[in-house]
């Protein structure tokens, strides 16, 4: 009898501290005009982050569609896992890109979706950020890394042989976004560590720019990949899903909670993603929770240096922040980025950023400037990367080499600014921004992608 009192008394006390560590976001209501498109990067990220949504939205007899950005077939690992033994030719790795398609017929059924209900994409698994970053306009096709192909290989997808270059991402979301007209579009979110995942909510927004005066539906991002999280990893179905702790202030949060069956039909359709659970079952359960979260950055607004408003920073990095595959050697030489501060100076965009120590040799500081306007394409829009290392530092627009005078670009201790002239940018409306470190070609730290609204010349005097 005492070991049953123990035991309730610390499940019950285990649910007050869930409670307490369960803010009260505000609900995602659904009405009964509402249109629900869900984004998915890969097959599975529909049911992780979404699988309660679109049964809430279906049990209230709502039209939804799932449109996959790839056929996730870049997975070398789960499908040699999955398969029993190496999986590298190119051939078989666009098999097991099929394979991926048909579970997610089969996890999608189980939420209740139909075949009609889904739409793939096919663009390239893990190659969509490289495309969003520099294959554009007259630059060639993107290669895939491992089906070694440059167009849409599957007869299957939306638009076989579809180039995988960042206008046709662009043209393929703007048609199904319009053809379906969504009240509520559901999307991966631009603090995710999956690349797919990051650029799949930046040609969302484009797509959406370009679109407003057809529709402007509401934008509910999620969160898959970060470090570290969630936690605790597992099976835990009554704990309630939190952020990260970096983003608990800077991301605005909704919530919906999902009653007990929905979330066993969650787990059972998620399992239905055979190629990805054999391997990564821990990590997908943790996503079995009573609560679904969706949330994004705002929309902020550029601001002159001298306008007497103190400047907005932002932070970019938790404690313990170093990942933690690196080997000594890496982790010796990592260089995080810590805060980040942007402003205007008169015709120039500044970006500041607080580096955990001075760059090192063979570490690289990147920051990248895309801007937007609504009277011209995004493709034919700058598209700048300034590199800078220890002795060393380019500026691009894509692939193409700019002189090293079109943008200015400071150090002081562990801070470089650089700064990038409104013309060099198209002089846009709206702005992303990011920034990395890297030594040679392995990543270290990056900074979410930020939107922000460059201000009119009325705006700049006030």
């Amino acid at each position: 009898m005492k070991r049953a009192v123990f035991a309730a008394l610390f499940l019950l006390a285990g649910a007050v501290l869930c409670v307490a560590d369960d803010p009260a976001w505000p609900q995602v209501a659904l009405s009964s005009t509402d249109r629900v498109l869900v984004l998915a990067p890969h097959p599975d990220d529909e049911v992780i982050a979404t699988g309660g949504i679109i049964q809430q939205a279906l049990k209230e007899k709502l039209p939804v569609h799932v449109v996959f950005y790839t056929y996730g077939d870049n997975n070398e690992w789960a499908f040699t896992v999955y398969r029993g033994h190496p999986v590298f030719m190119p051939r078989a790795m666009r098999g097991m890109g099929l394979v991926r398609h048909g579970e997610a017929l089969k996890a999608d059924a189980v939420l209740g979706l139909a075949p009609a209900d889904l739409t793939f994409l096919g663009y390239p698994d893990f190659g969509t950020l490289i495309i969003w970053n520099q294959h554009w306009g007259e630059r060639p096709p993107f290669r895939s890394m491992l089906t070694r192909v440059t167009e849409v290989p599957y007869t299957n997808a939306f638009r076989r042989g579809a180039p995988y270059k960042g206008e046709e991402i662009l043209a393929d979301l703007k048609t199904v976004i319009r053809d379906f007209k969504p009240t509520k579009i559901f999307v991966s979110h631009p603090g995710d560590h999956n690349p797919d995942h990051r650029s799949l909510y930046l040609f969302t927004r484009v797509a959406l720019w370009d679109l407003e005066q057809e529709l402007r539906p509401q934008v509910f991002p999620y969160l898959v990949h970060y470090k570290k999280w969630p936690r605790p990893q597992g099976y835990h179905p009554d704990i309630p899903l939190v952020p990260p702790k970096l983003f608990r202030d800077t991301v605005q949060w909704n919530s919906l909670s999902l009653p007990p069956d929905p979330v066993a039909i969650k787990r059972d359709a998620i399992q239905r993603h055979a190629s990805q659970y054999a391997v990564s079952a821990a990590y997908l359960d943790s996503f079995i929770r009573p609560n679904e979260l969706f949330g994004d950055f705002q929309i902020g607004l550029l601001r002159q240096a001298d306008s007497g408003r103190a400047p907005d920073v932002e932070n970019e990095s938790e404690e313990d922040d170093v990942p933690d595959l690196l080997t000594d050697e890496e982790r010796a030489s990592y260089i995080g980025i810590e805060t980040r501060l942007m402003r205007l100076e008169g015709d120039k965009v500044v970006l500041s950023m607080d580096l955990s120590r001075p760059l090192a040799r063979g570490v690289q500081f990147s920051a990248s400037f895309f801007g937007y306007r609504s009277d011209k394409p995004f493709g034919e829009m700058p598209k700048i990367r300034v590199n800078v290392g220890i002795a060393s530092m380019e500026i691009l627009d894509q692939a193409r080499k700019l002189p090293a005078d079109s943008c200015e670009v400071s150090r002081e201790a562990r801070t470089i600014t650089v700064k990038v002239p409104l013309a060099l940018l198209g002089n846009p409306q709206k702005l992303f921004t990011s920034a990395r470190t890297k030594l040679g070609e392995v990543p270290m730290d990056w900074t979410s992608w930020r939107i922000v609204e460059v201000p009119t010349p009325s705006q700049h005097e006030h």
